[in-house]
């Protein structure tokens, strides 16, 4: 990471200003208030708890702001950035806020921002490494926290609380039929791809995916399995 990825406003990059008054401010990312001194010059204000997970700011900003109705492009921008590592479990929220963007985009019913600040919160409960020790990828829990936000799914519904088992199953299908070792973008790839067409079927919405989806990420990464995954590009 740069030196200038840790400056600057962490949701859109403008300069820090230090005001004369302390004043109550709302947090960008978690929506709750502090009292501080610290701002970016476009009002931005991000506490010190969000500050110390800054690619969540990265999610934030990106989905809350773009235009596409393709997810795999939204989350592609995301972890094309620099304080989006290429195994963290910022992944756990990134599928479900990039999946909450086009849907909204392509015509579904959702109020974005809130949605994607509660991606984000939900997706930081699922802990880094729980595709090896729990037998479940951090990827489809978090197309699963995509369908429980857009059906407003409770302990107690019972058809959303169904379907969104099933669209997490389909995606653990599809990620544990291509074996190891971990790849959080194969994961990703996998889940939005799942949750595109579950979405299409069952919502009557259509999100925009390639036809293919080809991996930007081999060199990034030492253990790619290459031939056996299906999205490998030499």
């Amino acid at each position: 990471m740069n030196e200038d990825d840790r400056t600057g406003c962490l949701v859109c990059r403008s300069p820090l200003i230090k005001m004369q008054e302390e004043k109550v401010m709302e947090c960008a990312i978690c929506r709750k208030k502090f009292t501080d001194f610290i701002s970016c010059i476009n009002g931005h204000y991000v506490c010190c708890e969000c500050a110390e997970h800054p690619g969540h700011a990265v999610i934030k900003n990106v989905c809350t702001q773009t235009q596409s109705k393709n997810p795999l492009s939204i989350a592609v921008v995301m972890m094309d950035n620099p304080l989006i590592g290429m195994h963290t479990d910022e992944h756990h929220s990134l599928v479900a806020a990039s999946l909450l963007a086009a849907y909204k985009n392509s015509g579904g019913d959702v109020d974005l921002e809130p949605a994607v600040t509660e991606a984000i919160s939900r997706g930081s409960t699922v802990p880094y490494g729980i595709c090896a020790y729990a037998g479940t990828s951090g990827g489809a829990v978090s197309a699963g926290i995509f369908y429980s936000i857009i059906a407003h799914t409770s302990p107690l519904s019972v058809k959303e609380w169904g379907n969104g088992n099933l669209l997490v199953s389909s995606c653990l299908a599809k990620i544990g039929e291509a074996g190891g070792p971990r790849c959080c973008k194969r994961c990703t790839f996998f889940a939005l791809e799942t949750a595109v067409k579950y979405v299409r079927e069952n919502l009557d919405i259509t999100m925009e995916m390639p036809e293919k989806i080809r991996c930007g990420y081999v060199s990034k990464n030492p253990d790619c399995n290459k031939t056996l995954c299906p999205y490998y590009v030499e």
